[in-house]
Formats: C-alpha cells, structure tokens, sequence
C-alpha cells in the first residue's frame, strides 16, 4: 500500500497544472478511491469495476461509478471523456506477466481519453509509445508499480 500511496502523491504532484477528471481501474475495499478523494479534492474520481465490495463511505455514488467488465466500460465512456483524463490509477489483475492481455486491451482504450501530460499510474506495466514510463518516488521497489506520463 505504502509503495502505491507514494506514487499516486506523486502522480498528483505531476497533473497539479492539468485539468480532468481521475480513474480507479479497481475499487476493491475503497482505500484507494479514498486516497485519491482526499489528495485530489478538487477533481472528479470515476470508479470502474466488476462489483462492489467495498465499504459503502468507500463507495462511489452511483454517478461516478462504472459496474461491468472495464473493457466494456470504458468503451462505453469515450464519447464523454475524450481528452479529459488527468490521472488514471490501474489495480487490476494480478501484477503479473498474466495480466498483459488485459493491459494491451486497455492501452487503445485509454489513449484518447487521457489528456496531454496525463499520468497513469499501475500496478502493471502499460507499454505505449506515446507513454513515457517515469521513476518511481524513493522507496518504490523497481516493478512494484509504474508510473506514465502522456505526451503532451
């Protein structure tokens, strides 16, 4: 948790001058959307996953959250935030080499949505030509997670 919480401050840090709205890929018990409320409190934080399991205070509202395979939701998303994205954190999966055909399915997805200089912050790699993968804060064990900025 510490190494994700150390990139996400960072993450924050990097979109201070970017307007958009914030991604969770990956509720799971809320601390996370939690996190992002708390660091980001003037941005919007859209939540997508599967099902809910989270806390109800951890819990997004019902217009800030995206039930369903992520695949298909954000698919369904691109009219509305194309361009719009400042930061995107990814959970998904495993962390592990397993999770690429995922990650490669999301990578077409999220590029336009993502606004220039966006950050994308994973616990997966996400390896796109337009990406540069940026150092992790200190303390981060290299591939514990992975930081992207968006071209600008």
């Amino acid at each position: 948790m510490q190494a994700q919480r150390d990139c996400l401050n960072a993450a924050a840090e990097l979109i201070s001058d970017i307007p958009g709205a914030v991604f969770d890929l990956g509720l799971g018990n809320g601390r996370t959307f939690d996190h992002l409320r708390e660091t980001l409190p003037g941005r919007e934080v859209f939540v997508f996953d599967r099902v809910v399991n989270a806390n109800p205070k951890s819990t997004p509202d019902e217009d800030h959250l995206f039930l369903g395979e992520v695949v298909d939701q954000l698919a369904a998303q691109q009219d509305r935030f194309v361009g719009g994205v400042a930061l995107v954190h990814s959970d998904l999966g495993t962390g592990t080499a397993e999770d690429a055909p995922l990650t490669a399915a999301l990578i077409p997805l999220l590029r336009p949505l993502l606004a220039g200089g966006a950050v994308l912050v994973a616990n997966n790699p996400f390896p796109d030509a337009g990406w540069e993968l940026l150092p992790l804060p200190d303390g981060v064990p290299a591939e514990r997670y992975f930081m992207y900025r968006v071209s600008a």
